[in-house]
Parts: structure tokens; sequence; C-alpha cells
């Protein structure tokens, strides 16, 4: 249980009366579509790199487990794959989505595929962004600092982490995690500083963690770090990355957010990967490593610096369970309610999403609690949307390759439900210890997705060929 000074608890109760304070300045405005949805489209440089930095990067409690269990291992499983897909989403995909001016992902879908495609992809936009993981994740840290049972600490952290979103919208985010991203990275420098003054460097580190942890696969099976690489492509058609690129001033403006974004992502990784060192060499039989931060906080911080760690620990995990939840909220609201009535009404639009926003946190709230491995669900839920989306959403803005809008539902229907039977069949299978054929669902969705991009090509062609042929 967390136990400190008053002071620490001070600084946590100071940090939810803010959030308090946030809500209530928007609970009486009115709220126009695009300030709710993107923000008037006016975000600057320093808000967009603070708010996708602070939101894309929430999964906190498993990068401890992780770097304390493989070290180095953490940087090439949750790093380097995710900063080469992000680097990849600047370099082809930021301007040309802030260019389109739509609102989310489904948006893009229906103007190029038309509005099946465009519920097929509001139904995975809203399962890849309900932030079960996250939820989970700050759910078990409440836990372990009150003492008290999982089920009510991970309700709590999902009310917690998302009301003050219901009035402000896009907007209320983007203020919040700038205030996220400082503590953030105030909670994990405080703590680096205090190790590395007690303990000192690398010489310490080096002779009191195993050396598997300098190998760059911690251990692990090639295969085991080679998958992320893949599941890391859904940061191409990560619905926050639309988002934002939707919400920045310009397309320019979209494309240097990420790249530094990509650079502070790569600092807060050597933060928190060298803590775990730290975790490792002074807490060497720890029974559970998911308590890896927190219990090395507990064992070398003095009071108010205790405080500010959990409050980093937290806000970073908050950033990203208000972020995805409000993308889950609009997927509801506008993508799914507002469609299905003809798209119209844009005025109840804000209303619709307020609904779609509880609708996605009791959701994740739901699926957090069946399924308890927050790396499992990062799995899971990167392995069935990336090929779902991909291929058409990068079709749709490269402007070429395009299929009709029938032939698109099963390029992203039969991809993503192959997907979703291998992880089943895993996840139900009687004594299954591995996936169909030893193949992970990720290769098998991308490979389906691949063939049946092919054969809408052929088949198009050969529409086009039999159109051209003159009349016997």
């Amino acid at each position: 249980m967390f136990s400190s000074s008053p002071l620490d608890w001070a600084l946590i109760v100071a940090y939810f009366a803010m959030l308090a304070w946030v809500w209530a300045q928007r609970f009486r405005r009115r709220t126009s579509v695009d300030d709710y949805f993107v923000a008037g489209r006016a975000v600057t440089l320093p808000a967009f790199v603070a708010t996708l930095v602070a939101s894309w990067y929430g999964g906190i409690l498993g990068v401890g487990e992780y770097s304390y269990r493989y070290g180095l291992a953490n940087w090439l499983v949750f790093g380097v794959p995710y900063y080469a897909g992000a680097l990849l989403f600047a370099l082809l995909f930021a301007r040309r989505a802030r260019a389109t001016r739509h609102y989310t992902i489904p948006d893009l879908l229906d103007a190029h595929y038309g509005r099946g495609a465009a519920l097929v992809g509001a139904a995975t936009v809203f399962v890849q962004s309900a932030p079960a993981a996250y939820v989970l994740m700050l759910g078990t840290l409440f836990a372990a600092m009150f003492g008290a049972p999982l089920v009510p600490c991970v309700v709590a952290a999902a009310v917690l982490s998302v009301f003050y979103v219901d009035r402000g919208g896009l907007r209320t985010v983007i203020l919040t995690d700038q205030v996220q991203f400082a503590l953030m990275y105030g909670g994990f420098a405080t703590i680096l500083a205090f190790l590395f003054a007690r303990h000192g460097g690398v010489p310490f580190l080096r002779a009191h963690v195993p050396a598997s942890h300098w190998s760059w696969n911690g251990g692990n099976p090639a295969g085991a770090i080679f998958v992320w690489y893949f599941i890391a492509l859904s940061t191409l058609v990560d619905p926050g990355f639309f988002q934002r690129a939707y919400a920045a001033r310009d397309g320019d403006l979209a494309r240097r957010g990420v790249l530094w974004s990509i650079a502070f992502w790569i600092v807060f990784d050597f933060m928190t990967t060298t803590t775990g060192f730290y975790a490792r060499a002074l807490l060497p039989h720890l029974k559970d490593p998911v308590f890896a931060f927190p219990e090395l906080a507990r064992l070398t911080l003095p009071p108010v610096a205790l405080g500010l760690f959990y409050l980093g620990m937290i806000a970073t995990v908050m950033s990203t369970i208000d972020a995805y939840a409000f993308i889950a909220a609009t997927t509801v609201g506008r993508d799914v309610i507002w469609r299905l009535r003809g798209a119209r009404d844009d005025e109840k639009l804000p209303a619709l999403s307020r609904i779609g926003l509880w609708t996605a946190t009791a959701f994740a709230t739901a699926l957090a609690l069946a399924r308890q491995s927050v790396v499992g669900l990062w799995h899971d839920l990167g392995s069935i949307v990336t090929p779902t989306l991909l291929l058409p959403v990068a079709l749709a803005l490269a402007g070429r390759g395009r299929l009709g809008p029938r032939a698109t539902l099963v390029l992203m229907l039969v991809p993503g439900g192959l997907a979703v039977a291998w992880v089943l069949a895993k996840a139900f299978g009687r004594g299954a210890a591995d996936y169909p054929f030893h193949i992970e669902p990720i290769y098998v969705g991308l490979g389906a997705s691949l063939l049946a991009w092919l054969a809408g090509l052929v088949q198009l062609r050969l529409a086009r060929s039999s159109r051209k042929e003159p009349p016997s």
C-alpha cells in the first residue's frame, strides 16, 4: 500500500482537483463541432508535441515489467518499432491527412469507399481506441496504492480518467495532456536523479544486473521480438495520430510535430528503461515485476519526491486513457450514430459523443477485467486492427491502387476476421499454448490483406478489359 507523508497525498489530491476545475470551466460552455472534435484545427507545435507524446505513452507499468525482466529488449520491442511506425506516418501520411480536413478515420473511408467501409472502420477504431489496457494499468496502480481489490480500482480508474473530457472534447484533452506531459517527465527525472546520486551509473548496473539484460533480445527468441515490428504498423492507422493531424494548424506542423514527438519518446524510453535496470538491480527477488516502478520508488524516494513520482505514473496512464476514450466516443457518436441517422443534425454531435464516451468507458472497463494482461491486450488488438485498416487507409491517402466499395469491404473483413479467429483459437482452444500452425495472427491478417488486395486489382482490371471489348 502507498504510504508516505501527507504532502505526497496533497500532490495527488491537487492534481485531481485541477481536473475537476477543468471540467467545471467547460460545463456551461457551448462547444462548436470543430472545437469539440479537432480543437478548431488550430493546435500549435508545442501543444501538438505534448499531446501526442503524452497520449501515446501510457503503458508505464507494462514497460516497467518488461524492462525489469528483459532489460534493453524493452527498447527493441516497445521503442524502436513504434519510432519507425511514427516516422513513416510523419513522412507519408501527416500532410495528406491534414489536407483532407476530415474528423476521423471512418470519414476518410467513407469519402473513398462508402458508408459500409466507414462503419466497418468505425467498429475497428472503437475496439482499437477503447483504452482497456490502460484502464487495467491505472486500476492496478490504484490497487497497489490503496491496498484495495482490483475491480473497484479499475472502475475508479476509468471514471476519473474521462469525466473532465465529457464537455470540453479534444481541446480539454490537449490542455490536460500538456500538464500530464510535464508530470511524466518530471516524475522519472526525479527518481533517476536520486538513483544515480545514491548508487552511481553504468558500473553499478553492470555489476548488479544479469548479463542477458544487456543483450538485444533479453534472452527472448528472435521471433518474439520481430513480431512487434509488424504489430507496430498499427501506428500508421492509429486514430490518435490522425486526430492530431486533423487538428494541427497545417500539414507541415503535423509532420514536424510527429518528428519532434519521436525525439521525446526516445528520451522517455531511455528514462524508463534505465529505471527498469535499477529496479532489477535493487529488487532482484521482486515477486510481481509489474510493480517494479512503484516498489523501486518506495525503496528510493523521500516524501514529496515519492508523491511526484507516483503522480508522474498516474499522469502518464491517464493522458492515454482520456485521449483514446475520447476517440472511441467520437467513433460512437459521429461515425456510428450520426452516420446511421443519415449524416444530419451536426449540432447534436457533441451530445452524441458524450453518450459514446461513457459507452466506450464501460466497454474498456469490461475488457480490462476480462483480459487482465496489458501486453496481451496490446498484442491482440494490434494484430487485429492493423490488417483491417492498413491497406484501405494507405490507399485512400495515396490516391491510387484503390478498390471499389464491395472489394474494400472484403479487404477489411477477411483479414480482420482471420486475425480475430487466430486470437480466439489460442484464447479458447483447449490447452492451446500457441496460435494455429504456430503462426502469429498479425502475419495471417497482413498476408490475407495483401492477397485480397491483389485479387481485387485483378478483378478490377478484368472488369475494365471486358468493358473495353467491342461487341461481337
